[in-house]
């Protein structure tokens, strides 16, 4: 019998069966994405290194930070009941937006003063461009499989993906202009912008407050009010 008119409906949740598919999906979608950022560490922070690039090797480093991200959500879905974890990994989440933002205000603001001067790099140019593809479909991907299962840690860490793919615009964007017209301010002022979401969706993940996340079985179901839901 459907809920009388102006009564919430109850969210029945996915089967136990869908449960374990998603399960195992987020844990292939983590793996994916810590063997994506391992490569892509890699290459930046020798490529940043080379270049004499702070935005490289920032860069770089978001990667090291992105990994220790999905590694707390793979750990939590090791465990027979991913959710028994749930607090844990998204505490460790939330202190990975924290680095992340710290780290890119010191790197944009030693840029600003013109401590260090980056030459031209193509295969920067290139390491950007491919990050800016494949991010945006692993977070999506990861997202919607976390809200199905109901794991806001998951929905977590498809935003530091998804924070990724900003950063990757970010360094785009710097390594273009830098290129092309020398304007190395650019990309610092950006990075200051990436570091204030990044510090807004780690208070989030502290909280818990990471909205699509679907609410277990027999829990009212939540408003469809933010904008990753889309």
């Amino acid at each position: 019998m459907s809920a009388p008119l102006g009564m919430p409906s109850l969210a029945a949740g996915p089967s136990p069966q869908r449960r374990a598919v998603l399960a195992r999906r987020i844990r292939l979608l983590v793996a994916a994405t810590i063997t994506y950022n391992l490569v892509e560490a890699v290459i930046a922070l020798a490529e940043g290194t080379r270049v004499s690039s702070t935005a490289l090797i920032g860069f770089g480093l978001d990667s090291v930070i992105e990994v220790s991200s999905a590694a707390a959500v793979a750990w939590q879905f090791s465990a027979r009941d991913p959710q028994r974890r749930e607090r844990i990994a998204l505490r460790i989440i939330a202190f990975s937006f924290f680095a992340l933002a710290l780290y890119v205000s010191v790197d944009a603001v030693r840029s600003l003063l013109g401590l260090g001067e980056a030459r031209h790099s193509p295969i920067g140019i290139v390491l950007a461009a491919v990050s800016l593809a494949v991010m945006p479909a692993l977070s999506w991907a990861q997202r919607r499989a976390g809200r199905e299962f109901g794991s806001a840690s998951a929905v977590a860490d498809s935003k530091q993906t998804l924070l990724c793919t900003y950063l990757s615009a970010v360094l785009l964007a710097g390594l273009l202009l830098n290129s092309l017209f020398g304007w190395s301010w650019a990309d610092p002022l950006a990075g200051l912008v990436i570091a204030a979401i990044a510090v807004k969706e780690g208070g989030n993940a502290w909280r818990g407050d990471t909205c699509c996340a679907m609410p277990p079985p027999g829990a009212v179901a939540a408003t469809d009010d933010c904008a990753c839901c889309d």
